[in-house]
Order: structure tokens, then sequence, then C-alpha cells
């Protein structure tokens, strides 16, 4: 286990070190802002891309699996929601709770870091729980919303969500790869290269920028952020492992990744979108502070685990 330990912490010393220099004043808020741009649009994409065309999609989509992940994040993203109402809190607050409750940050720390330590094998399966949650349950949270404030569901909704994954360049990225990999086109040296090049940049660029952005995130709510980190950390990789291992059986290896992705602190997105509709930033802040800096043990502690199916 400390084994593990060792080889997670170079990872969480890279967002340390982000965290300085966004602490310090070094790294200016607007720097972490156009560093996140780059490495969403840029540096994240090419290396998406790069695995996505050397996979088939039967090689991605498993239809078990997205059934065990649906499962047991519905049952979390149901358990959060409860809690928030019986404590009398609106809905739209409601529900972005649950979504701090069940959306790991897979995109900037997940596909880095579990194909770094569980091998490129691992890659289709955090592209698959990357998929559910943006198109599943980053749809949900703005149906939720918008369906609060407006007392009705529009067509519109929809209209905006599916522009919104059509602007996702991770959602592109991953679509644009299979497509090749569909069409058995051969990557050109050059090209490859390039995607090879400008891929490498994702780790350490989104590592760091995790770091930084956490520099203008304050600890407050604690006793909610608390609890919705407990949610994310333990309850959703619990509920993951139950599913995926015994109500709906996942091929070992597959069903390591999935828990292991499920066990990533509280996703820098949420926060986002918490700061778009302005439901509860601060208490997403919190969450995302409290749920990064426990997961430098809860994640190692998991991966540890997972190692032994």
């Amino acid at each position: 286990m400390f084994e593990i330990f060792l080889k997670t912490l170079p990872f969480f010393m890279v967002i340390g070190v982000g965290y300085g220099a966004g602490r310090s004043g070094f790294f200016t808020e607007a720097a972490t802002a156009w560093l996140t741009k780059f490495v969403f649009y840029f540096a994240l994409s090419a290396m998406l891309f790069r695995f996505s065309a050397n996979l088939s999609l039967a090689e991605v989509f498993d239809l078990t699996f997205v059934k065990a992940y649906l499962l047991a994040t519905v049952v979390v993203y149901l358990l959060a929601t409860g809690v928030a109402l019986l404590r009398r809190i609106p809905m739209q607050e409601a529900a972005i709770e649950a979504q701090c409750a069940t959306i790991g940050n897979v995109g900037f720390l997940g596909i880095p870091m579990l194909a770094l330590l569980l091998g490129e094998a691992a890659i289709a399966s955090v592209m698959l729980v990357l998929a559910v949650d943006l198109i599943v349950f980053g749809s949900l949270i703005v149906i939720l919303i918008t369906g609060a404030r407006d007392g009705r569901v529009s067509w519109g909704i929809f209209r905006s969500i599916g522009l919104g994954l059509l602007k996702n360049p991770m959602i592109v990225s991953i679509v644009l790869g299979l497509t090749w990999s569909g069409l058995q086109i051969p990557i050109p040296g050059p090209l490859n290269e390039f995607v090879i090049l400008l891929g490498n940049a994702a780790t350490p660029g989104a590592l760091f920028a995790i770091g930084a952005s956490l520099a203008s995130k304050s600890a407050e709510r604690v006793f909610v952020a608390g609890w919705l980190s407990f949610c994310k950390l333990v309850l959703h990789p619990a509920a993951v492992a139950v599913a995926a291992l015994l109500i709906f059986p996942v091929e070992p290896y597959a069903a390591g990744v999935m828990i292991a992705a499920a066990a990533l602190p509280v996703a820098g997105n949420v926060y986002m979108l918490a700061q778009h509709y302005g439901v509860a930033p601060h208490r997403v802040s919190s969450s995302i502070l409290i749920s990064t800096a426990l997961s430098i043990v809860t994640v190692s502690l998991v991966i540890g685990w997972i190692s032994t199916l």
C-alpha cells in the first residue's frame, strides 16, 4: 500500500506546486485560466484523440460496464439529493450537491494519472466513465437547475445541452479518434508524433492547473463540504465496487479502473456550473478543496485495493 502511495505522490506533488504558485500570486487567476484552456482544448484533446484512434468502438463501449457505473452513481446521486432536501434547501442547490457527490475529476486528473498508474489499457474504461459523466450527469444538472428555475423543462434546454456536448473538446476528440479508428486509416508519422508531443503536456499541465485553481478556493461550509467529500471519495467508489463486482459483474480489470475513477475528488467543472448558474459556488469550492486534499490518501488506498482484484 505504501508503494502505491509513493507512486501517486508525484501527481499530488505537481498539484502542490501549482497550488503554491497560485497561492503566492506568482501564477495569477488569469494565468491559471489560460493554462486550463490550453490543457482542455489542446493537450488533453490530443491525448484523447491519440488513445481513441488506437481503439475500436467495441473496445470502448461495454453495456454491462455502463449499467454498473450508472446504477452506482444514481444511487449516490439520489442519496446526496435526499439528504440535501431533508435540510430544506432548494432543488437547485440539492442538484449541485448531488453533482459534487458523484462527478470526479476524470478529465484533468483521472486520464493522465490512471493511464500511467494502471497502464494505457485503462484508457478505454476511463473514457467511458468520462462520457457517461458528461453526457448523462452533465445534462441532468442543467435540466434540474433550469427546470427548477422555470418551473418546467423546455425543448430549448435540450438544444443547449446538445450544442454544449458538440462544443466539448473531450467529447469531440474521442469521437474523432474512434471515427479515425473505425475508418482504419493509419495515422501518418508526423501527425502521430504531433499528438504525442502535444498530448504529453496534458499530465503536468492538468495537474499544475488543478493546484493553481485550488489556490482561489476557500473552505467555507466545511461540514457540508466534508459530507460531500465523503460521498465522493468513499460512498461513490464503494457503490461502484458493489455494482461492478456483484450486481453487474464487470471484467475485473475494467471494474478496477471504474472504481479508481469513482474515487477521484470532485471535478472542477462542477464549480464552473455553480458559478455560471449562481448556485452555491462557495460550497462547491470547499468540496473541491477538501476532497482533493483528502484524495492524496484515499485514492492511494483505493488503487492499492483494486490492484489485488
